[in-house]
């Protein structure tokens, strides 16, 4: 296991290197998606405002109040990220995400456009909204406002995580291994218990 400190925009080298159970924290901007963000993008046609060439993106639905014409950050957590595993394959191959950020991680067809592309999942703690906010220095911008609180959203962060490489580009998947390992276990546990 190894450490990293990472900076946005992130290169194909810079997550070639990582493996899973390697640690991340982010630097620069991190962009919050969620589902309508993405239902917005790839089944209404809309093309992101601004580049997402070697984003990481973070899956989230923010608490922001809007000051003036500036945009605060009250809480932002991260959310489940299985039920969106479709649109993934897309913001890694078309549009160029480097990383994507959540919980509960994605499938096989996410983790083949990883290893094809060179993109990771990031797995961060559940509950750690209060943590996760404190990182974000400013909420740079909200595009697509009138889809908030599934807007996209531009967050500049510093030190952002402790975040888990969950999927890696070389065919990696934490949460498969520990399927796998659980249901190998399955029969000595039953065993232990006393249960046929």
């Amino acid at each position: 296991m190894a450490e990293y400190l990472l900076n946005t925009p992130l290169s194909e080298a810079d997550v070639r290197k990582l493996k899973i159970n390697d640690i991340v924290r982010i630097n620069g901007i991190i962009f919050g998606i969620r589902d309508l963000t993405q239902i917005y993008m790839f089944d209404q046609n809309h093309e992101p405002p601004v580049s997402l060439e070697g984003a990481a993106l973070l899956h989230t639905a923010p608490s922001l109040k809007k000051v003036g014409d500036k945009w605060e950050a009250i809480c932002v957590g991260t959310t489940t990220s299985t039920r969106m595993d479709r649109f993934s394959p897309g913001l890694i191959e078309k549009y160029g995400a480097r990383a994507i950020i959540g919980k509960s991680g994605l499938l096989e067809g996410s983790l083949e456009a990883m290893k094809r592309q060179g993109a990771v999942y990031l797995a961060i703690v559940g509950g750690a909204a209060a943590v996760e906010t404190l990182q974000i220095e400013e909420v740079a911008a909200v595009h697509w406002e009138h889809l908030h609180p599934e807007a996209l959203y531009e967050f500049r962060v510093k030190d952002f995580g402790p975040l888990t490489v969950a999927m890696d580009s070389h065919g990696n998947h934490l949460y498969f291994n520990v399927k796998s390992e659980a249901k190998r276990r399955l029969p000595e546990i039953y065993k232990k218990l006393g249960v046929a």
